[in-house]
């Protein structure tokens, strides 16, 4: 009726948008009158709101806000109800759409033929110089390529794959869920490790598609799932073996045969099977002795484990020796480059791009290496070393301090037959060329080159029970000695002193770090527990040649570190861009770069003169600094002896940087043709003397930067009394601890010196053998390089 209010009984059923509930009913204004708690409770709606209500309403009780009362049954029906609804939703997102999409991704995806696989890979990788010009070329040694049938393929070679990569592959639906949670697990950890069964493998390598991603792994799994599901287990194994990529350019088990063995699939033994099916982890490590043999070692151990070899027959197996690489191959880089090519390819598998993709896309890599430097440093190797024992191992690489482009790569011959390891990426002791970052550190810290401590030998130091040596009296400098002549002499006491008593030892490693020193190679860190024999790079400080000279490069680029690199820009075979590696810059030193410069430019200041105390200089007057480094051959049972088993020299202008090593690799004493020992002085410095000469002849003549002096203004020490030999060898380390013993080359310290050809060791004032050491003095020059 007109006018006439309406009460619950008379009113209609209202739209859910328009419920009072929600705000939107009309109020006291005349149209809509409040109901009592017992009308809106008779007229409620089951399944409305249910976390108050239950179906039964009688006797209910409300409180202040007209909320109902519920008891401990209502309670838990609305807590289960809730649950129940949460199962609803979960089984919908997480079981139900996900089958869905799997369903109609099983009929849309298609799975890639072996034939169609192989078509795709054995291209053609070029090499190039930093101007243009071919470096070289790497061709597959897929020419005799076959792709063979399941009864081709021997049980043997089937089970030493299935025990590397998918035990389970006989019975696995394409995947494995264990796997599968386990990838997960280590990709939510950061840690390193797949669940990925060989029909995913294969699935991965065919579509050429590595990508970190869910939406991948999704696809791949679908893909997997339909292969096993439509294929025979013999027909997927055998897909798998003829495109799978086991290194040394070889794809597919046919042609790895022949590049390993030189033998057909047919008549390999389960230790050769074993090692095929041990390097598709990590194809691009299939030249690292120690790592084919742990993983030789692991598939030996899971055939046993799974029953497919007997354990007598592992009992007697051993590593079977592999062919040369370089058999087989109708052309592929090498001589010294061969390094240079698997420097490379190391570079471009830390940036996503390993060994197989990139000879999949045939790409054209150009890289850092300047060709002229690059044979000027093969030259002055060879020159110097001419004439010397076969035994002695070389390195020398050089880094443009600008950008961090390593513009010339010596690692040694990489002849099979002579010495095949890459000497330049070979981390080793370095000796007193650690000393540089000794004195970053105390740097930093606000002290510089006019501090003073005590540079006699004999010192005992807190925690040791030896004293820390010199490397004789013409590297001591008594009981005051500036830091500046402690670089000089490279006396260990002071270097010693000021670490463990002003910047301490993780002072010393992140000045180290900072100045571009990694933190490791590998799983091999560089300095994994540091000492005070830091110090003088003693212990367990493992570095490169490479890691020095880029090291070094930062003093060059006053305090700027910019990374080490051999790759400027990779290219498709068909000229398109697949990356350009930019110049990253990094302050070093301090926060503001101008510190950092200042800091750089001391160190600088106390390099310089050690080279013409070491009797090396740059020609044409040009300015240079550098250090030199050795390390002490310990003896059987370790005894010290006053023989070295490594030498290094460090140095650098503004232009270049470079870092020259030799030594033998072992723990034996190093020594020319006549039979002298080396220093750093020696055959290293006049491979770095002889390189630095050629490749600057003719470039403008650039000098350091000026800056000032942190700290204390030197003040020259008293000259110590005069020599009482004739002949004095300073070295750089001495006996400092059983584990490490570094030492350099002795020096001239008076012009008698010069026509001294004395090769012993002096005792110091303890009576102790001295550890010899550059420490800038050192011996006369022989003809042809001999000391």
């Amino acid at each position: 009726m007109v006018g006439q209010r309406i009460g619950p009984e008379d009113r209609e059923p209202e739209l859910l948008t328009h419920h009072t509930h929600n705000g939107t009913g009309v109020d006291d204004d005349g149209y809509d009158a409040h109901w009592s708690n017992d009308e809106e409770h008779s007229l409620h709606e089951s399944g409305y709101d249910d976390d108050y209500y239950d179906e039964d309403q009688d006797g209910q009780e409300y409180d202040e806000n007209g909320k109902p009362i519920l008891t401990p049954e209502q309670r838990k029906k609305r807590r289960w109800r809730r649950v129940r609804r949460t199962l609803y939703v979960m089984t919908g997102l997480f079981i139900v759409l996900p089958a869905l999409a799997f369903t109609i991704a099983y009929f849309l995806v298609d799975v890639p033929t072996p034939e169609e696989v192989a078509a795709g890979q054995d291209k053609v990788v070029t090499y190039y110089f930093n101007n243009g010009d071919v470096l070289g070329k790497d061709i597959p040694a897929g020419g005799n390529r076959q792709l063979l049938k399941p009864e081709d393929i021997p049980d043997v070679v089937k089970h030493a794959v299935y025990a590397a990569e998918d035990a389970t592959f006989e019975t696995n639906p394409g995947f494995d869920v264990t796997g599968i949670m386990r990838a997960v697990w280590n990709q939510l950890n950061d840690r390193a490790g797949g669940g990925s069964t060989i029909s995913q493998q294969y699935i991965k390598k065919a579509t050429e598609n590595e990508d970190q991603t869910y939406t991948r792994k999704f696809f791949e799994l679908v893909k997997s799932f339909k292969m096993n599901n439509e294929q025979d287990k013999r027909d997927i194994i055998t897909a798998y073996l003829n495109t799978i990529y086991f290194g040394r350019g070889a794809y597919g088990i046919s042609t790895a045969s022949q590049a390993y063995f030189g033998k057909t699939v047919d008549k390999l033994t389960p230790p050769e099977a074993a090692v095929l099916a041990g390097v598709i982890q990590t194809p691009g490590r299939s030249d690292e002795p120690g790592y084919v043999e742990k993983r030789w070692n692991y598939v030996m151990d899971q055939m046993v484990a799974n029953n497919w070899l007997p354990q007598a027959d592992r009992d007697a197996a051993k590593i079977p020796e592999m062919i040369p690489e370089d058999e087989g191959k109708p052309e592929r880089i090498t001589g010294p480059n061969r390094h240079i090519q698997a420097r490379v390819e190391q570079e471009l598998a830390a940036r996503g791009y390993p060994e197989e993709k990139v000879r999949a896309g045939g790409f054209k890599i150009y890289t850092t290496i300047d060709p002229d430097a690059q044979a000027k440093a093969v030259a002055a190797v060879n020159e110097v070393m001419e004439g010397e024992p076969a035994e002695l191992r070389k390195a020398l690489v050089a880094v443009d301090p600008k950008t961090g482009a390593v513009l010339a790569y010596y690692g040694g011959p990489a002849d099979p037959e002579l010495d095949a390891v890459d000497w330049a990426n070979t981390q080793r002791n370095p000796g007193s060329a650690f000393k540089a970052f000794d004195l970053v550190a105390l740097l930093q810290r606000g002290k510089g080159l006019g501090e003073t401590y005590d540079g006699r030998s004999g010192r005992m130091f807190p925690g040791r029970q030896a004293p820390v040596n010199n490397a004789g009296p013409g590297s001591s400098c008594g009981p005051n000695c500036t830091v500046a002549e402690a670089m000089e002499r490279s006396a260990n006491t002071v270097f010693y002193d000021l670490v463990l008593n002003d910047t301490g030892v993780q002072g010393v490693k992140d000045a180290a770090l900072a100045a571009g020193i990694p933190e490791k190679h590998g799983d091999k860190e560089t300095m994994p527990k540091p000492d005070g024999n830091i110090a003088i790079g003693g212990g367990d400080v493992m570095v490169t040649p490479e890691d020095m000279a880029s090291a070094y490069g930062t003093f060059a680029a006053d305090g700027v570190h910019r990374e080490s690199h051999l790759v400027t820009r990779v290219e498709e075979s068909d000229g398109s861009v697949v990356f350009d590696t930019p110049v990253e810059e990094k302050v070093a030193f301090a926060d503001d770069p101008g510190k950092s410069k200042q800091i750089a430019g001391n160190v600088t200041k106390s390099l310089e003169p050690v080279l013409p105390f070491s009797d090396l200089t740059c020609a044409d007057g040009r300015e240079c600094a550098g250090k030199t480094g050795t390390h002490q051959y310990v003896a059987e049972g370790g005894a010290p002896t006053d023989e070295n088993a490594q030498a290094w020299m460090v140095g650098y202008t503004p232009q270049i940087s470079t870092a020259t090593w030799v030594g033998t690799g072992v723990n034996e004493p190093i020594q020319t043709s006549t039979g002298k020992k080396i220093y750093g002085s020696g055959l290293p410095g006049e491979i770095w003397q002889k390189f630095m000469n050629s490749y600057l002849e003719g470039k403008p003549k650039l000098e350091f930067p000026e800056v000032d002096l942190i700290g204390k203004q030197i003040q020259k020490e008293p000259p110590p009394p005069p020599e009482t030999r004739t002949q004095v060898r300073t070295t750089e380390s001495s006996k400092t601890t059983e584990s490490s013993k570094t030492k350099e080359k002795p020096s001239k310290t008076s012009e008698s010196d010069e026509s001294s050809d004395s090769t012993s060791s002096p005792q110091d004032s303890t009576g102790n053998p001295e550890d010899t050491d550059d420490g800038g003095l050192f011996p006369p020059r022989r003809p042809g390089g001999d000391e």
